[in-house]
């Protein structure tokens, strides 16, 4: 074959052409130290490198962002149980003290401040919040757990449901002895009753002052709470409980109507102020011996501060602006249900950073201190009626012996009143003890599982970052060059392109005319 002198020349610029473009990338190299620029360089460089940028920069979001999101809420929650669990500590300890029987008037007045002071704070911690969302509120972090403030006209169609185990007894006291402002008048003469007590099994919801309020499209109709009873099944068997029913806005209402506050075997009585299903005995019984839950819709209008906001807790409806438009608005319904929020903080692993508000905050718990609050205040003025009427005794304006016998009817009365109301303090006291106890562990639990989340999340975080160190080195690898080789190599890649420089301007020289 003849080889022209065009063609050498063309093979010859090709040659310098090539060795040039290998100079220049290597000199690309030596700027940026990474193997390619763009993908048609090692198209399986490049492919290898996207798929680790990709990974890397998940891992990078992990790291940097939701696991330390997920800690710093897991650590809110932590401070607000541990705060809880001290609140619950200091009521315990006043139950203690509260259970003693050699209580004197100063340990009841600083049980019954301690008392009051604490009620404020029981649901205090519910309202925490972690960058402007609270963390035990569910999917709601834009809303308080707690009221802030009294809202009086807030009204809410509740419907709160029990088991046999909510079942507790309850002591119930007649009118309480009085004072007389006529040592003349006798016992009877003024009305007075003795004190008498009964006990019941009763239902505590988780509100008091409940109340018959207008249903919002018939201003002439109310809706009185109502209650049914359900087996195992869900069946309906409330017909078959067979109990008559009786709702009272108030124990005074009760007591005017039944006597001495008395209920009936197969007799269930609401009490409005109070928030209490009281059950008589056989209806008790029936529920206990085949395992019936009950269940109560009632309304509530009206919430004070410390008070739960009823939707984290109970299937309900919000009819406050449909009472407010007589109906033409309709209410806001809420169903209780599991509202857990996951965090992906891992390729494939997710844990739930939140605690809801009903596994740690139960709305017993203010329902409790208020009882005894109520309880305590109850012996304290039992007791000062006693003191009234020996100090009336004493005074020389009722020396005389018809006013000395008819104080002493009086204070019999009154005594008797204060060792009743001893008795229940201190039996109420005992039995608040173990309650107490029991939200205490509650809370220890929650602490537990979250503490285990806590280590699990540290462990989660140790193998994201060994992995991000991990792809973080293969991707180097596989983009990066380093420096020293990539000189070596310039250098050769330039020495070649000057040698072909050389080469070229040999062979341009060399004519056919040189060999004739």
């Amino acid at each position: 074959m003849r080889v022209t002198n065009n063609m050498i020349v063309n093979k010859t610029k090709t040659n310098v052409n090539s060795n040039k473009v290998n100079v220049d990338r290597l000199n690309t190299q030596m700027t940026t130290q990474q193997k390619i620029s763009k993908a048609s360089d090692d198209p399986v460089i490049a492919m290898r490198s996207l798929r680790l940028a990709t990974s890397l920069n998940h891992l990078n979001q992990y790291n940097d962002n939701n696991i330390p999101d997920a800690e710093s809420w897991l650590e809110v929650t932590f401070t607000a149980m541990k705060n809880m669990n001290s609140l619950l500590s200091d009521i315990r300890t006043q139950c203690v003290n509260g259970s003693n029987d050699t209580l004197t008037p100063e340990d009841r007045n600083t049980i019954w401040k301690q008392l009051t002071a604490l009620s404020e704070q029981v649901y205090a911690e519910g309202n925490a919040d972690y960058a402007g969302r609270t963390v035990f509120t569910g999917y709601r972090t834009t809303s308080q757990l707690m009221y802030k403030e009294d809202e009086q006209e807030t009204t809410y169609e509740i419907t709160q449901k029990f088991t046999e185990d909510d079942l507790k007894t309850k002591r119930y006291y007649t009118s309480a002895a009085k004072v007389p402002d006529d040592a003349s008048k006798t016992f009877l003469e003024d009305g007075g009753i003795d004190t008498e007590v009964n006990s019941y099994s009763r239902l505590r919801l988780a509100y008091d002052g409940i109340n018959v309020v207008d249903d919002g499209i018939n201003a002439t109709e109310f809706d009185e709470p109502t209650l049914t009873f359900t087996d195992s099944t869900g069946a309906d068997v409330t017909s078959s409980v067979g109990a008559t029913y009786s709702y009272y806005k108030n124990e005074t209402e009760w007591q005017n109507a039944s006597t001495k506050k008395v209920v009936g075997d197969d007799e269930i009585v609401v009490i409005g102020n109070t928030g209490e299903v009281i059950l008589g005995k056989n209806v008790s019984e029936k529920m206990k011996l085949y395992s019936y839950d009950a269940s109560i819709t009632y309304n509530k209008k009206g919430f004070k501060k410390g008070e739960v906001r009823p939707e984290y807790y109970y299937d309900c409806k919000d009819i406050t602006e449909k009472i407010a438009t007589n109906g033409v608005v309709d209410a806001i319904e809420y169903t209780k249900e599991d509202q857990t929020i996951n965090y992906t903080v891992a390729a494939n692993t997710q844990i739930t950073i939140n605690t809801q508000a009903d596994q740690i905050f139960s709305t017993d718990i203010l329902r409790d201190v208020n009882d005894m609050i109520d309880i305590i205040q109850e012996t304290i003025s039992a007791h000062d009626k006693v003191d009234k009427i020996e100090s009336m005794i004493k005074s020389s304006q009722y020396a005389d012996e018809d006013s000395q016998k008819n104080l002493k009817t009086y204070l019999e009365a009154a005594k008797k009143e204060a060792a009743y109301a001893d008795d229940n303090l201190q039996k109420t006291y005992s039995q608040y003890i173990t309650n107490f106890e029991g939200y205490e562990e509650k809370v220890n639990l929650a602490v537990t599982n979250l503490g285990s989340t806590q280590v699990r999340l540290k462990l989660i975080k140790t193998r994201v970052e060994n992995q991000k160190t991990t792809v973080d080195e293969l991707k180097t690898n596989n983009d990066d060059r380093d420096l020293s080789d990539i000189i070596i190599d310039f250098y050769q890649a330039n020495n070649a392109y000057q040698a072909s420089l050389t080469a070229a301007a040999r062979v341009g020289k060399q004519t056919l005319l040189d060999y004739l």
